[in-house]
């Protein structure tokens, strides 16, 4: 098994603390109402975690892969929305730490780490998701400036993102396609950038997920991430393994929550003159769900562990995997202790099943994931 070191216990049991204290209590009823979470904003903001993945010299964090997954971990058992404004926002804070020039790194890095900005990662297009060498948004060179066309979507934080990494083709005619995409830092406000839409959704509800269109949108060259065309798809490959840990960590604070709810129902719901905790029924679905979700956790810990001695896509895309699966299959099996009452929006549990087959959708299907490890362990990266 592995554990946890003390400073790691007493983070992990601050941030339980918090959740239990700020966010438990309202999620439920915030998110009914739609309304977006701006107070627990403030305060994640306060406690610092926006500089998660950014040096201490710039005001940050500088955070442990173990830590980063045990944030997601315990808000998302909270509400997984808020798990997400800090995920797009901390994946895009560390592709600034480890290819933005020094100039971009001393513009953004301090204030995005105070949360006095915020970003995103714009990638997604309509008719581009998992392959991101097929996108169409394009970055004309014109003298000293780009000029952006194209649409993104899904984009978390794209109302509130300054400046918002956007994955672009600045040469179309290179093959592979990947040497010619670049990352471009577009800050709010830029003329031709606009956000038109916020997509309605069945779950991940608090932040937004938005449509993005650039049309004739100029930026000058020193909007180029790293100041060199061509490494995009390097610069954002290197995001997202950490951004599958972030997946696997919300993956398991929902499988959490749903075996904590379950627990509790358990104990409190009788039938036929005693708690439904005393029929086996129930306790092999417990069992199975408390083992499952304690694998998932030892599983996002070790890959996390690996990503801190370099590259660690094949590790990562198994705690993604797993723990996404993981949460999907909690959530069903809490459903059905709860029976009627987890269809219920009076419990946490509809929430919970809303929330979870995201996991297996964000950050890469599981599919593709799967085609991801393999290659990793035929290559020699991954071992077995």
């Amino acid at each position: 098994m592995f554990e946890l070191s003390e400073e790691q216990n007493d983070f992990k049991a601050s941030l339980r603390s918090f959740v239990d204290k700020e966010i438990v209590p309202v999620a439920r009823q915030m998110e009914a109402d739609g309304e977006y979470p701006g107070d627990i904003i403030d305060k994640l903001k306060e406690m610092g975690l926006f500089g998660l993945t950014i040096p201490e010299e710039y005001d940050g964090l500088d955070i442990d892969p173990i830590s980063f997954g045990i944030v997601f971990e315990e808000l998302a058992r909270g509400w997984m929305g808020i798990a997400g404004v800090l995920g797009s926002h901390t994946m895009a804070s560390k592709m600034i730490t480890e290819h933005g020039t020094h100039e971009q790194k001393a513009t953004y890095l301090a204030e995005l780490a105070r949360g006095e900005r915020r970003t995103g990662l714009a990638l997604t297009e309509p008719d581009a998701g998992t392959d991101l060498q097929g996108i169409k948004t394009t970055a004309k060179k014109v003298g000293d400036r780009y000029v952006i066309n194209g649409a993104k979507m899904w984009i978390t934080n794209a109302r509130h993102a300054d400046p918002l990494p956007v994955l672009v083709k600045t040469d179309s005619t290179t093959t592979p396609a990947h040497k010619g995409m670049s990352i471009l830092l577009v800050e709010a406000g830029t003329p031709g950038f606009e956000v038109t839409k916020d997509i309605q959704k069945l779950g991940y509800k608090g932040p937004e997920s938005c449509e993005i269109v650039f049309d004739h949108c100029e930026v000058g060259e020193k909007a180029l991430l790293g100041g060199v065309e061509g490494r995009g798809m390097q610069q954002v490959l290197s995001a997202l393994q950490w951004g599958r840990i972030n997946i696997a960590g919300r993956s398991v604070g929902i499988a959490q929550r749903a075996l904590e709810e379950s627990v509790s129902y358990a104990q409190e719901r009788e039938s036929f003159g005693r708690p439904i905790s005393e029929f086996q029924a129930i306790q092999l679905r417990v069992g199975r769900m408390a083992t499952r979700v304690q694998a998932a956790r030892q599983l996002m810990y070790w890959s996390a562990q690996t990503l801190l001695q370099g590259r660690a896509d094949g590790e990562t895309g198994m705690a993604k995997v797993f723990c996404s699966e993981v949460a999907l299959e909690s959530a069903i099996e809490a459903m059905s202790i709860h029976g009627g009452y987890g269809y219920s929006k009076e419990y946490e549990i509809e929430r919970l099943y809303r929330d979870a087959p995201l996991m297996s959708i964000g950050e890469g299907t599981n599919d593709v994931l799967n085609t991801v490890i393999a290659k990793s362990i035929f290559a020699g990266r991954t071992k077995i």
